[in-house]
């Protein structure tokens, strides 16, 4: 049962072959687990949404890589496409008899505002189910738990759970089950009724943690023309926009991996028969020049692969756009929000609409497809700014555009304290149930508004 697996990305750009125990010589970012015994470990993605696309647990599988990096045996499961999850779950506890079971929590909800769908009941019914047939201690991580961390922990009733990046802490956490030693200390910790053990931490090389091999988790849907695999080069963003939560899941500071090694890696997929990939990074082609390294690391190998990414639409000239077609690069995630100056000002956006304009154009001319991404309802918006919003966005030569009405309002954010100044939502709120802010007076309107535009352009996404 314990087969030889390797591993790419760690520090040395080599190989290790994983058994056991990793060879002392390797850069993992694990305590030292010399002596300690094997844990059996069961990780869990109960995500079974598709909201943009069929969405493969890339971090989760991550944390696995460097689990069983630690020593430990690891099965994962992943819920996507399962037809009865809870008799597979439950099954699967049962013959496994895990000793540490690891639930990730991929998004809270759905932000729609107008018919949210809430997550945390079903993960909550997979506590239930882990805790009908095991003792084993249930640990939460992911972005939408890295969030909510003590209202999530308390709300599905699971024992613990990580903030911040699990490769990292969930091995230590592991390797002091095996040694029965306690818990304080490790970076991003949560004990129910306990609270935090220990702040959390950010790894400042990316390196040192391996990525995931395709067989730790082949996706079973990998054929649908729907599957792109995720990928992340790089984590946190210091640009701070006002809605936005991704520094605070992933800090506020940029940190990469080796474009060689990511590289490497995707050609490793390829192997498998995997060619399609979609970057996740939420700045692409931020820096910039990272961004060039990586499509020039990528475009060296010669692997011959389809991807697609998320762009700021600030930098990107001809010779990235160059760089990024010539190494696969076929669609892009143009996320420019708003068409009106005032209101990416409000946003606190880098960049103009004629910056958008010129980018657009840049891509089309490499004959990189393009959706748009339009979020309204923010502070200081008006209909003359959603109007401009959108003939901005019709005189685009885009693919396809996606229009979001409503901004879904998360802690510790700029939007956060000015809902709370207006008397949106009230100081002591969470926000773990889903809120909106939406500018007064626009509720309805807006809606209608956006529904009309969009009756006679298809390629409109309400």
């Amino acid at each position: 049962m314990y087969h030889s697996k390797e591993v790419i990305g760690l520090e040395t750009q080599t190989c290790i072959t994983l058994v056991v125990r990793v060879s002392p010589s390797s850069d993992c970012v694990v305590e030292s687990l010399i002596g300690v015994g094997l844990v059996r470990v069961l990780l869990v993605s109960g995500n079974r949404e598709e909201v943009n696309m069929p969405a493969w647990p890339l971090g989760l599988a991550c944390v696995a890589a460097s689990t069983k990096a630690a020593g430990h045996e690891v099965v994962l499961l992943d819920l996507r496409g399962v037809e009865d999850p809870r008799s597979e779950l439950s099954g699967l506890v049962a013959r496994t008899r895990p000793e540490i079971i690891g639930l990730s929590v991929r998004n809270v909800d759905d932000q729609n505002m107008e018919c949210p769908a809430f997550f945390l009941d079903e993960v909550k019914d997979l506590v239930q189910i882990c805790k009908s047939v095991s003792s084993a201690p249930i640990v939460l991580g992911g972005a939408g738990y890295s969030l909510y961390p003590q209202s999530c922990l308390e709300y599905v009733g699971a024992d613990m759970g990580i903030q911040g990046e699990g490769e990292s802490a969930f091995p230590v956490l592991v390797g002091r089950t095996a040694e029965k030693a306690g818990m304080s200390g490790i970076p991003g910790l949560f004990l129910a009724g306990t609270g935090l053990q220990a702040k959390r931490s950010y790894v400042a090389n990316l390196d040192r943690m391996p990525l995931p091999s395709p067989e730790l988790l082949f996706p079973s849907d990998h054929q649908s023309k729907d599957f792109w695999l995720p990928v992340q080069s790089r984590r946190g963003c210091p640009l701070h926009c006002s809605y936005c939560s991704t520094s605070t899941i992933e800090g506020n500071r940029y940190r990469q991996r080796s474009p060689e090694i990511v590289a490497r890696w995707l050609a490793q997929w390829t192997e498998s028969g995997i060619r399609r990939f979609y970057f996740v990074d939420n700045t692409f082609n931020r820096p910039t020049s990272y961004a060039r390294a990586l499509c020039d690391a990528i475009a060296a190998l010669r692997i011959g692969i389809d991807w697609r990414c998320i762009i700021y639409p600030d930098t990107v000239d001809r010779g990235l756009a160059d760089r990024m077609a010539r190494s696969g690069c076929r669609e892009v995630a143009l996320g420019f929000e708003s068409g009106s100056e005032q209101i990416l000002h409000a946003l606190n956006k880098r960049f103009k609409p004629g910056d958008v304009r010129r980018i657009s154009e840049t891509l089309a001319e490499h004959g990189i497809r393009q959706i748009g991404f339009l979020l309204l309802g923010g502070p200081g918006e008006t209909m003359k700014t959603v109007e401009e919003s959108l003939a901005f966005a019709d005189s685009l030569k885009l693919d396809a555009l996606r229009i979001t009405c409503g901004v879904r309002i998360y802690p510790y954010t700029a939007l956060a304290g000015l809902a709370i100044a207006e008397g949106v939502v009230s100081a002591d709120d969470d926000l773990l149930q889903p809120r909106f802010y939406v500018a007064q007076g626009l509720e309805e309107l807006l809606k209608e508004t956006v529904k009309e535009w969009a009756q006679t352009r298809p390629n409109w996404i309400v």
